[in-house]
């Protein structure tokens, strides 16, 4: 067992005005299964790429004695003509084609996975290959970055139950399921510090609501003692000025038992109140200076919202041995579907990638005569029923973010939102304020889908369809949108693959077979 540490590293991108990594330290050991948590942007990839060297730190070192590899290995256009064999020379050259068909095995994987063109795998499958030659040789620390983003459940099962087996690795992911299921540490990347605690998600997030009440707790103690001081010290400040003020010129009729030696006496009593404001007032900076830095970590329980509209009818979608193919298909992605949408339920499509969930998803946007250009309606065929109700307004979230570009006040202009309201929302959701400044090109993954997100709230709809609208989306975000969702009740169609997502926001599962 060896040990990473981490000095001192402060890094940012060249050209940009904020710090990703600021004064960063702590020492893992390789041996330990790590959850790397924190909200989108905070860094988690950033960090990943230092230790394997990609970049330079700007401050501070990183010293290890293993050796790092990190998944996902990069695939190219021409990369996907090959298969995993001929390209674990450029992703693995050390290993040999026995070590990975050990770790296929291991991850439930067909042997002849290795052999076929990547093009020709699901994501699922190229997944668990990747990971399989990633695991193939012995003696590395490994660090893995989101695994498990646009798998279906079936294979995200397989990854938790392959990983679960395995040591000596960094997880980044935000699934909790998943996190749960196979870390023995965490390493947390909070609003302003860093910590590695023994455990997993669960056990670490019970540990950070109990932390959390009590520096609120202590925060409110020390307001309340402050305002107490500050009351007490502006009493004998106004005593101190008073009795000064008596110390010049008196009436010798009303006040016959004075005298001029009078003076130094006042003097004294002053003095003495004075030195009692002092005291005050340090014990003032005192409860301040123990104040400071309690809510610095906090997760603010940021109330988002959503203005779901009311339908004339109740049931918004029909669907009745509903079969759908494309033209150009042999047979069609399924049969005899049944399953309905009223108002208030949010019903969770579940099935295996490639099943017809995004299918389904077109076809209702088709028949709703959806705004936007939809790829792929055309083409589809739709046999039984399919029921949209009309006059029915949808908002969308779809998978894909390649056509965000641009600063988001021109993408408000063409979109005819409220600039003000929608950055509000990407504030309620994580964003600071240097994020307003950048092109969406420079966003990171989960910042994109979170500009979806922001989308869809801002817009008042009969019906919110999300297709996995939680790929890279932090967890803390999750938890948000869940609470967000659990209170304002809108009527929603989700594509999403988030096991504990599903067990909180769904009222009904349509299960594909």
């Amino acid at each position: 067992m060896a040990q990473i540490k981490v000095n001192d590293v402060t890094f940012s991108y060249e050209g940009s005005f904020d710090d990703v990594l600021k004064d960063v330290n702590y020492n893992i050991d390789t041996d330990w299964k790590l959850g790397l948590i924190g909200r989108n942007g905070k860094g988690k990839t950033t960090l990943l790429n230092l230790l394997m060297g990609r970049y330079e730190c700007n401050k501070g070192s990183i010293s290890s004695s293993t050796r790092f590899d990190y998944f996902p290995y990069e695939i190219s256009e021409d990369d996907l003509n090959k298969t995993a064999d001929e390209l674990t020379g450029k992703w693995k050259p050390e290993a040999e084609s026995w070590q990975i068909l050990i770790q296929m095995n291991q991850i439930g994987m067909d042997a002849e996975c290795l052999y076929r063109p990547l093009k020709t795998l699901s994501f699922g499958e190229r997944t668990r290959v990747m990971l399989a030659v990633l695991f193939a040789v012995e003696g590395e620390f490994l660090l893995i970055d989101e695994p498990t983003n646009h798998l279906d459940i079936e294979a995200r099962e397989a990854v938790k139950n392959y990983l679960s087996k395995k040591k000596g690795f960094i997880l980044v992911s935000h699934d909790r399921d998943l996190l749960d299921a196979v870390c023995d540490h965490v390493l947390v990347l909070n609003r302003q510090t860093i910590e590695v605690q023994t455990g997993n998600f669960s056990s670490w997030w019970e540990n950070k609501e109990k932390a959390d009440a009590f520096a609120k707790a202590e925060n409110e103690k020390h307001l309340k003692e402050i305002n107490k001081l500050k009351v007490a010290a502006d009493r004998a400040e106004r005593w101190a000025d008073k009795n000064e003020a008596t110390k010049i010129g008196f009436n010798p009729i009303k006040e016959h038992d004075r005298f001029m030696d009078t003076r130094a006496y006042i003097g004294a009593k002053t003095k003495k109140m004075q030195s009692r404001v002092k005291n005050f007032e340090g014990r003032i900076d005192r409860e301040i200076e123990e104040k400071e830095g309690l809510l610095q970590d906090i997760e603010k329980d940021i109330r988002l919202k959503v203005m779901p509209l009311k339908h004339h009818k109740d049931v918004l979608i029909l669907a009745k041995d509903l079969s759908l193919q494309y033209a150009d298909a042999e047979k069609p992605l399924f049969e005899n579907m049944r399953f309905q949408i009223r108002q208030g339920d949010r019903v969770v499509l579940k099935g295996e990638n490639g099943c017809g969930k995004s299918s389904i998803i077109k076809a209702i946007l088709g028949k709703a005569a959806y705004e936007e250009n939809i790829p792929g309606c055309e083409n589809l065929i739709v046999n039984g029923t399919l029921d949209v109700a009309s006059g029915l307004k949808i908002s969308y979230i779809n998978q894909d973010t390649s056509f965000l570009n641009g600063n988001l006040k021109d993408y408000c202009k063409v979109h005819n939102f409220d600039e003000s309201l929608f950055l509000a929302i990407l504030s309620q959701l994580d964003f600071s304020a240097v994020q307003f400044t950048k092109n969406m090109e420079e966003f990171s993954e989960g910042q994109k889908k979170k500009v979806l997100i922001a989308s869809s709230l801002i817009t008042s709809a009969h019906l919110y369809i999300w297709d996995e609208p939680l790929n890279y989306i932090d967890v803390f975000s999750r938890m948000q949108i869940e609470k967000l969702i659990l209170e304002f009740k809108p009527t929603m169609l989700i594509v999403e693959h988030d096991v504990r997502f599903q067990e909180k926001v769904a009222t009904d599962i349509v299960e594909f077979n």
